[in-house]
């Protein structure tokens, strides 16, 4: 009974040991299921590049027209909000889209400059519009107004920015495209935080196309390359193969001290 102890003793530090080199093998698959549920941080814009570099489409000017656009009525709507409105929470979120939409109409500015776009000075018809609804509205309507006005306009810039920000070949469009992406998000979340958000009366979105038939095709090539850590040789499998090593060793090893 004694001269067993030491056996058992050991037995269990081969089998611990074992265990935790499977454990530490099969993480980072683990961890990259994780990361694919949304776990992986938003990359930062420092990645991307801003020299003007790439052909200019015709989206791509104006994309960057539309950003000036925003600026141009958005800002003086948001000092209204700071002005007309009585509740607190509609005058900081005001406050706050005005003061983001300068500064990126001063990125914006500085794109068009570089690439040589003429940008507009004063909002277009519809903008002007929306300002001049805002304006005569009282203090009871103006709050409505100015966050189903905005979140409207928000909405539908979305897909302006994706398609931009996937398809242009200019580095600071894409740049810029990015940033503005960000910016729009921050809004929609401000304008949301008003609680005045009328959800049911939102226009329904298209019903999705067909499987197998969606509008972004997959490249079987790329989707190898990305779950690959080789040409032709799955991540995966060679964890799953060096599992089942260890697993074997296990077993041996159980049986060897059996044996004992």
């Amino acid at each position: 009974m004694i001269a067993a102890r030491p056996t058992r003793r050991l037995q269990r530090w081969v089998v611990g040991t074992l265990a935790t080199v499977l454990v530490v093998l099969l993480a980072p698959a683990g961890v990259a299921r994780a990361a694919g549920a949304g776990d992986v941080p938003v990359p930062p814009n420092t990645g991307l590049t801003d020299r003007g570099v790439g052909a200019l489409s015709a989206a791509d000017k104006d994309f960057v027209i539309k950003v000036r656009l925003a600026g141009l009525w958005e800002i003086p709507a948001g000092n209204m909000a700071q002005e007309k409105s009585k509740d607190p929470r509609i005058q900081n979120i005001g406050k706050n889209i005005s003061a983001q939409h300068v500064l990126l109409d001063q990125l914006d500015r500085e794109a068009a400059k570089k690439l040589g776009i003429a940008l507009p000075n004063k909002p277009n018809d519809d903008q002007q519009l929306w300002l001049d609804e805002m304006k005569n509205a009282n203090a009871t309507t103006f709050d409505q107004i100015y966050i189903d006005r905005l979140r409207a306009a928000h909405g539908k810039i979305f897909p302006a920015i994706a398609t931009i920000r996937a398809s242009t070949r200019n580095d600071t469009v894409r740049k810029l495209a990015q940033q503005t992406n960000q910016f729009v998000m921050t809004h929609m979340t401000l304008l949301e935080s008003s609680g005045i958000v009328d959800y049911g009366a939102l226009p329904t979105a298209p019903a999705p196309a067909a499987a197998g038939k969606g509008p972004v095709p997959v490249d079987p090539g790329m989707l190898q390359a990305a779950t690959s850590s080789a040409p032709g040789i799955n991540t995966s499998v060679i964890l799953l193969v060096l599992a089942a090593a260890l697993v074997a060793g296990v077993v041996t090893t159980m049986r060897i001290f059996r044996a004992r």
